[in-house]
């Protein structure tokens, strides 16, 4: 059976109706049981239990905090860090390695809070008149504190994708990655067109192949720092590729055996390294292949 999806399964009660009411909130912040995810800026801080958490003692009335929700009925709250972190999630590996180490639903959590952090560290200033802005509904919003204009936490839609012919998949690789290691190709969803669109448009600029009978497999929220990948799948009528290599390094056909080892084997596999575990591009080869079988 495919693997749960990484970053997907948490366990937070959202508790969505606190968040416009500053009373509420003030409550849930002053409570004993109240924690805060640690964070060193927007890494993760954990020990072989699983992710840290500390008391609110110490943490001023004026620090943002972002309310995440009720944890096993505790509020659960995340501070905003002095600055976000916009490095390629490939260069991060301590994260990384953190992430191997956590449950599952600690591994949701962290995203969830890395994403949300982030984006606070991100959106001080306005992006209609460049006045400061301030936390606000819990975290869940900025207003800017000279145009009032509102501002609403940011995800970017991914497309990413297996293209199959005849029984092989198209994979690339991306610029600066590891020798022999590929993966799914994927791109932005621009404004006006449809995720269907997204993913042909993509493979055609990235490797000059027409998709045809796109679906939908499973999505990611990827927080690195803000996306959600749209898992598709589509078809192509011919092999022929044209790489752009401004976007991709590499794009290869791999047969249905070559991706299976790949699977099992991982860095030993003969045929390519494959991505790792938290990326959804993962999840999408595990899937093909049990449905292939």
């Amino acid at each position: 059976m495919t693997s749960p999806i990484a970053f997907t399964g948490h366990d937070l009660d959202r508790d969505d109706h606190a968040r416009a009411d500053p009373e509420q909130l003030a409550a849930l912040r002053a409570r004993d049981d109240a924690r805060l995810v640690a964070l060193d800026g927007v890494m993760p801080r954990f020990d072989e239990s699983g992710l840290l958490f500390t008391d609110l003692s110490g943490i001023g009335d004026d620090a943002e905090l972002v309310y995440l929700g009720l944890r096993d009925g505790a509020p659960l709250f995340v501070a905003v860090p002095t600055e976000g972190d916009l490095r390629p999630a490939i260069t991060m590996r301590e994260t990384m390695m953190a992430l191997i180490q956590l449950p599952a639903t600690e591994v949701a959590l962290f995203g969830g809070a890395r994403s949300i952090a982030d984006w606070h560290a991100r959106h001080r200033f306005c992006a209609q008149c460049g006045g400061p802005t301030k936390i606000a509904k819990g975290g869940w919003q900025r207003g800017c504190t000279a145009c009032e204009a509102q501002h609403f936490p940011r995800v970017d839609p991914v497309a990413i994708m297996l293209v199959e012919h005849e029984g092989s998949l198209l994979v690339g690789r991306g610029l600066g990655w590891p020798e022999r290691s590929y993966s799914a190709l994927a791109g932005f969803i621009e404004p006006g067109e449809s995720i269907e669109e997204g993913v042909k448009r993509e493979v055609w600029e990235e490797v000059g192949v027409r998709v045809r009978d796109v679906s939908y497999i499973a999505s990611q929220p990827w927080p690195f720092p803000s996306q959600l990948m749209i898992g598709c799948h589509g078809f192509a009528d011919s092999r022929d590729l044209t790489i752009d290599e401004t976007e991709i390094d590499d794009a290869q056909w791999f047969t249905r055996a070559q991706i299976e080892d790949a699977m099992v084997n991982g860095k030993d596999a003969q045929s390519f390294i494959p991505p790792p575990r938290t990326a959804i591009a993962h999840y999408l080869l595990q899937h093909w292949l049990e449905k292939t079988a």
